[in-house]
């Protein structure tokens, strides 16, 4: 039996950590300039991740000829959000915040997974290299999982991933040349997006290193602000600005490629899109009226509320404008619920995804047609095409995985001591990567600094799970996986 090579998963993850430690000197210059003495705390942490990263990967050169099978691609993926996030915690431990370990890692997971959650209070009053790092953080980690499944993750069949296969890929073999340039563009796009997002955010009055920083987590779908008070700060044209940028950041990139190429109309053929503009148009819409009805609100105020929470919800992106825990039980359990659709496939949203959804109701359409007519044929279609068994059972058991995990995470999180809504919308805000949750303690007025312990390494485990999408740390815990 051949020994299995960890060597070519060793050099990839050298290359990023390297990757990861230089990507330090942007903080670091900026603390410098303030003359804040945190600036030798970056300079030491980005030197010892730079160093850590190549070490590795010069150890592990000599194997990089050996390649990428499938095997070795789920050992990647999944080393890739723990590993990372372990180096991306540095600042954060030795650094101002002086955050215990896991504080330290909770914050760089959520950063790198986008999904928002914090447990540092008095934001307001960091040093902004550690403010921009939490967004540089973020902005790593919204295109990180794009890039990795196009250019890696063509041939999984799991949890609807083979969708991206369908678009343009057969083999492995074939794909790399093509899922390389897809890459490469769906990085320059990602860079174009920050950029006009940043030059938004000054277009409306945002300060300059905020409308960075903001620009870095909106794009990414990440949700951390500058401040205690989240998006609270800026209530005005720039929720409009953020609203725009949030649902551009959780539509297809691959459609925005296509539209690049010479398609321009791409985006509009796609079902999920349209789905995903319909449902927050309807919500913020039902929602406007609520709040006016209820509350001595404003339409304009109402609307833009709504329209700004429920996007950064639904996106993923975990942003809060106000305290929608006073909007009414009935609101809550709404965004509850919103939180669990998620954006589009190929975007930097996360959670379930609109596909899925998409997927499951043509299933369920073409069985009950079954049963309405027995001696019928009904073949359930997404966007016009057949969809495979297979992918109805990746799709399928996704669900079933998702909501498992959520329910097994929410009674793991109760039996640590968290009140039952802290519980279950944290196990959803973590599975989904979404930010915050409900409650007054994880609520949008809150966050999760007060968390016990071994909630807070539950909902590590949950962050990342969510983001590497269940099934691909799940295989590594199967034997059959491990054998050759």
């Amino acid at each position: 039996m051949r020994m299995f090579d960890i060597r070519p998963v060793g050099y990839v993850i050298g290359i990023l950590v390297a990757f990861v430690g230089a990507m330090m000197i942007f903080p670091m210059s900026l603390d410098y300039v303030d003359g804040n003495p945190h600036w030798t705390i970056f300079a030491e942490c980005g030197a010892i991740t730079f160093l850590c990263g190549m070490f590795i990967a010069m150890a592990s050169s000599n194997g990089k000829a050996e390649g990428l099978d499938i095997q070795k691609t789920f050992i990647l993926t999944t080393s890739v959000w723990v590993i990372l996030p372990l180096f991306g915690a540095l600042p954060f431990y030795f650094g101002a915040t002086q955050a215990v370990l896991v504080d330290a890692f909770f914050e760089a997971v959520s950063g790198m997974t986008t999904t928002g959650s914090t447990v540092f209070s008095g934001l307001d009053d960091l040093p902004r290299g550690l403010l921009l790092w939490r967004g540089i953080l973020q902005w790593l980690g919204g295109i990180g999982i794009i890039v990795v499944a196009m250019a890696f993750l063509p041939e999984l069949r799991v949890g609807g991933m083979q969708v991206f296969r369908a678009e343009a890929f057969d083999t492995m073999g074939k794909i790399l040349p093509r899922a390389t340039q897809i890459a490469s563009q769906i990085s320059s796009i990602y860079v174009v997006l920050t950029l006009a997002c940043f030059l938004s955010y000054l277009a409306v009055g945002m300060g300059g290193f905020d409308a960075l920083v903001h620009a870095l987590t909106t794009i990414s779908t990440g949700g951390f602000s500058n401040y205690d008070a989240s998006f609270g700060t800026f209530s005005g044209p720039a929720e409009y600005v953020a609203s725009v940028y949030m649902i551009l950041a959780a539509l297809p990139f691959v459609r925005y490629v296509q539209m690049l190429n010479g398609n321009a109309s791409a985006i509009w053929h796609d079902s999920q899109v349209i789905v995903f503009l319909a449902i927050i148009l309807i919500l913020a819409t039902g929602t406007t009226f609520i709040l006016v009805s209820i509350f001595p609100h404003h339409h304009e105020q109402a609307f833009r509320e709504a329209l700004f929470n429920i996007t950064s919800i639904i996106s993923g992106t975990g942003y809060a404008s106000v305290d929608y825990m006073q909007w009414g039980g009935f609101l809550i359990a709404m965004f509850f619920f919103v939180g669990l659709v998620g954006g589009c496939a190929g975007s930097t949203a996360c959670s379930v995804k609109i596909f899925r959804y998409q997927i499951m109701v043509a299933s369920i359409r073409s069985q009950l047609r079954r049963i309405h007519s027995p001696n019928g044929v009904f073949i359930p279609r997404f966007q016009g095409r057949t969809i495979d068994d297979d992918v109805m059972n990746s799709v399928m058991s996704f669900f079933v995985v998702f909501f498992v995990t959520l329910g097994v995470l929410a009674i793991l999180l109760g039996m640590t001591g968290l009140d039952f809504v802290t519980a279950l919308s944290g196990a959803a805000t973590a599975v989904a990567n979404i930010g915050p949750g409900l409650g007054d303690q994880i609520g949008p007025a809150g966050n999760f600094e007060n968390i016990n312990v071994t909630a807070k390494w539950l909902l590590i485990v949950g962050m990342l799970l969510g983001r590497l999408e269940l099934m691909t740390v799940f295989i590594l815990f199967t034997p059959r996986f491990w054998r050759n």
